[in-house]
């Protein structure tokens, strides 16, 4: 089975909310590689967010779909020279197969396609094994650190109270942001 990687509409805000969450909190997040599901508890996003998030200029979220199903998605956002990448999710029993590898590539296609020379994402600290992952894609830790939103319940309930981001940056290759 093959997917097909495209931009997202706002008919796939329902079904982008679920998968999101399902990779990330809770049991069902558990059933894959990597999650946040022992460092927070609530939401990941809202409807509302995922909305705004979509009619914002700059913002792209990519979905992978197969069989008319998302199974995956990523979010780019253009920042003018640079690009900054999150929300990689991918349906936790799909994990493991080379679709989130496939997201971040087309993201980065993307990137380059739009003049950027570098991207640049944030991940919580403590995901050791998702910081691992993105050095082998050839991201590096910039030695940036940036606040969690502690008390923003729209990102979540911590379930400790040391939660930072590490900031991750890529160069791209300059032949293909050229």
């Amino acid at each position: 089975m093959s997917e097909r990687i495209r931009a997202a509409g706002p008919k796939d805000i329902e079904a982008l909310h679920a998968l999101i969450e399902g990779a990330y909190r809770g049991d069902s997040a558990r059933r894959g590689w990597t999650h946040e599901a022992d460092l927070l508890g609530g939401q990941r996003t809202d409807v509302e967010g995922l909305t705004a998030l979509l009619a914002m200029a700059g913002q792209t979220i990519l979905v992978a779909e197969r069989d008319g199903r998302i199974i995956g998605c990523v979010n780019l956002a253009d920042l003018g020279g640079k690009a900054y990448l999150g929300m990689l999710s991918v349906d936790p029993t799909l994990q493991a197969q080379g679709l989130g590898r496939r997201l971040v590539a087309e993201a980065e296609t993307l990137a380059a396609a739009l003049g950027a020379k570098s991207v640049e994402m944030t991940v919580i600290r403590h995901r050791v094994e998702l910081i691992a992952w993105y050095e082998r894609r050839g991201y590096h830790l910039t030695g940036q650190t940036l606040p969690f939103p502690m008390h923003d319940r729209r990102f979540g309930i911590p379930r400790r109270d040391d939660l930072e981001f590490v900031v991750m940056e890529k160069r791209l290759k300059a032949e293909a942001a050229a």
